[in-house]
């Protein structure tokens, strides 16, 4: 298995910057945070969600991308993924994020899934869902990069076997899951060992990043009410040792990609942290 950084979990370092944290952090792989950051956050200190300096604007010119796949390239690090925030149907926007893509040689992107809060129908939200992963496909073989959706609380793929059933109808060398255990625990929780053997072929990248839970304010009828937080990698709810013994038993041998937003550390600190810990966990499994 192989490390990488998701870019959104370091908004304060350029792209320059970033790439030569990551090689000294040991880290192989850069996941691109495909969004433009609002004008009205430019002058805001750095943050994940928007004023992110490690961002590719959806409208980059060419000339603009290269200055990415530079930062990668002379760095000795592989382009992983172009993540954009898509929604599910539309199929121009995703187009544009696998051009993009394979212009930088990533190898995927994430596409959208609709969320779910029961204002809609489930069943209408899956149709929407799979006919869209439908349009994707022949995006995917056009484009030569494979496109994954996520298992994230607050949607229909919350869960292992929610993503497998929106996904297996479709050819898992072109459309896969982007596993993430940490999302899970917000919800989405099946055993994890259990859920890898169940996407078998479709479990094509993992986000590593963890969560915890702790009691909120009393509801109105008095009962006690909780609530999900981000942890550090290793001090939450997910079992990284055994999640990372369960992935090679199953065969995993993909890219392993940091997203933690705890806040606790900074974005150097942060790759250090998790390059060191990483690799001395997979040493001893």
């Amino acid at each position: 298995m192989k490390l990488s950084v998701f870019t959104v979990v370091t908004p304060d370092l350029t792209p320059e910057e970033l790439a030569a944290a990551a090689k000294e952090a040991g880290i192989e792989g850069i996941e691109w945070r495909f969004k433009e950051v609002p004008q009205d956050a430019k002058d805001e200190s750095p943050s994940f969600w928007r004023n992110n300096l490690c961002s590719i604007d959806p409208s980059a010119t060419d000339a603009e991308l290269d200055r990415f796949a530079s930062a990668a390239r002379n760095n000795g690090l592989q382009t992983v993924s172009v993540t954009p925030y898509l929604q599910a149907g539309d199929l121009k926007s995703t187009e544009r994020v696998l051009q993009v893509a394979q212009k930088l040689g990533a190898s995927t992107i994430r596409v959208g899934v609709p969320s779910y809060d029961g204002t809609k129908h489930y069943n209408e939200l899956f149709q929407l869902a799979s006919e869209y992963i439908k349009g994707v496909e022949p995006l995917a073989k056009q484009y030569g990069v494979k496109c994954l959706v996520e298992t994230h609380h607050n949607t229909i793929t919350a869960s292992a076997s929610a993503a497998y059933r929106l996904v297996s109808n479709s050819d898992p060398a072109h459309i896969g899951v982007l596993f993430d255990p940490g999302n899970m625990v917000h919800e989405g929780y099946e055993n994890f060992r259990m859920g890898m053997e169940l996407l078998g072929p479709y479990l094509a990248h993992v986000h590593i990043k963890n969560t915890g839970w702790k009691k909120a304010d009393v509801r109105e009828d008095g009962s006690q009410a909780w609530t999900s937080y981000w942890e550090p990698n290793l001090q939450g709810i997910v079992n990284w040792r055994q999640v990372l013994t369960d992935l090679k038993a199953v065969g995993y041998d993909g890219y392993l990609g940091v997203e933690d937003f705890s806040g606790l550390y900074g974005s150097k600190e942060l790759l250090k942290k998790y390059g060191e810990q990483t690799r001395e966990i997979l040493a001893s499994i």
